[in-house]
């Protein structure tokens, strides 16, 4: 009884309890400078999406296509107003070849832009009139024109003209008080609709654009077939492909579209409407970029950290070997700066290059500073493997998209199992 009385009694401060909280609190508070690298990394992808808008902005931007449009102008029979009439294709059909081009860059940041060719055929069916009670001598046939509604008109190549037969008609720019600014109209001269003949129409335009190409599907019968050598197309829109491929060398996909499949009639009286909701769309995105990848692993931040302290701090348990809390900071300072390596080097480089040479880097330098600290080889090299395994984990993990939550639960679940083995002997009352 009296040699328990005796034992000298040991200090909060000493007990593991204490130091687990500590190493907890250490934990938190390292989550400020890890929410500025966060900040530093969303900065930078912001100045890229800046310079890349700039860049692009010159070479050309995200294409519409809405056309052609036969136009043809009328007396109202009730106003004695002369309004217009705006009829689509019975049959659209268009033929698109789209060619990613190298990279343009400016600073260290690069933008993917296209020249896009798009061959459209088709005819119109004669106008009806008649059904909305406007008498023939009061039709304008001979001031009949085509129009188009896109975008990008500064960077289209070369003329535009539609041919008709034998006769090609060109297009102008006109300047029209439309609700979309950004959506500019090209229209021909006067002609006499009567002398087409309901030939059919071929039309030709070539863009340089970037981003994205939206296609109106305004025939009653649209057929659209597009290709490309990019390899992660997005379809977007109000319709998917009917058909598609897609492999590492590029994409091809086609669509076929009804009048059914869409709320808005061929023949438009008075008013053209407004239908760029309406447009299929292709997206010609960068699936992960790389200041996307910084900014997931930098979402790791706190896992690497936490798991790290308690690997050094399963180690101090089970050995009795004491860590101070300064080599706490030291240890997680180092983790910190993985992420500002990582963005810095990715900016001039690879992020898996970027991503392994960081790693690299701070799994040696936590590693060779253990040593001193555990005065032994064997948990400096324990350590040194897990770092690389939690690393390695992580990077599967950034990699990939659609299984990125299974993979990463089941990691979690495994690292969660070897914790619960290798403290199950730890006597935590102490």
């Amino acid at each position: 009884m009296e040699n328990y009385q005796n034992q000298p009694r040991q200090g909060f401060f000493q007990s593991t309890t204490a130091k687990m909280i500590m190493v907890g609190l250490l934990t938190l508070i390292l989550l400020i400078p890890l929410a500025f690298v966060q900040d530093l990394i969303s900065e930078r992808s912001q100045r890229q999406k800046e310079v890349i808008t700039q860049t692009t902005s010159k070479w050309g931007e995200s294409v519409y296509f809405y056309g052609p449009i036969l136009k043809i102008p009328y007396k109202n029979p009730i106003t004695n107003q002369v309004e217009n009439a705006f009829f689509f294709p019975e049959k659209l059909s268009n033929n698109s070849d789209t060619e990613i081009k190298a990279p343009l860059q400016r600073s260290i940041y690069k933008s993917n832009v296209f020249t896009t060719k798009m061959h459209f055929e088709g005819f119109y069916s004669n106008p009806k009139f008649y059904k909305n009670g406007i008498p023939t001598e009061n039709i304008y046939w001979d001031k009949a024109t085509i129009l188009i509604r896109t975008t990008n008109l500064k960077s289209v190549n070369d003329e535009v003209k539609i041919k008709f037969g034998t006769t090609n008609y060109t297009f102008e720019p006109k300047f029209t008080e439309a609700n979309n600014d950004s959506i500019q109209t090209l229209e021909t001269g006067y002609f006499n609709y009567k002398t087409i003949n309901n030939n059919p129409f071929q039309l030709d335009i070539t863009y340089n654009g970037s981003k994205r190409i939206s296609i109106v599907p305004i025939g009653k019968a649209t057929a659209v077939k597009m290709t490309s050598n990019w390899a992660s197309p997005s379809f977007n829109g109000s319709f998917i492909p009917t058909d598609k491929k897609i492999t590492n060398k590029g994409f091809d996909a086609s669509w076929k579209i009804s009048h059914f499949n869409r709320p808005f009639a061929q023949e438009n009286f008075q008013s053209l409407p407004e239908l760029s909701k309406y447009a299929l769309t292709v997206d010609f995105i960068t699936p992960v970029d790389e200041y996307q990848q910084n900014e997931r692993a930098s979402k790791y931040g706190f896992l690497v950290i936490g798991l790290t302290f308690l690997i050094f701090f399963l180690i101090q348990s089970i050995s009795k070997i004491s860590i101070h809390i300064f080599q706490y900071v030291m240890i997680g300072i180092a983790l910190i700066m993985f992420y500002t390596l990582l963005i810095s080097i990715t900016e001039h480089s690879s992020f898996s290059f970027a991503y392994s040479i960081a790693g690299t880097s701070v799994v040696a330098l936590i590693s060779l500073y253990s040593i001193s600290i555990l005065k032994d080889k064997k948990f400096p090299t324990f350590i040194a493997i897990s770092l690389s395994v939690l690393y390695t984990f992580i990077y599967v993990i950034i990699q990939l998209e659609d299984y990125a939550l299974l993979v990463g639960s089941i990691g979690l679940l495994l690292i969660l199992a070897s914790v619960m083995y290798f403290s199950r002997k730890i006597e935590w009352n102490k």
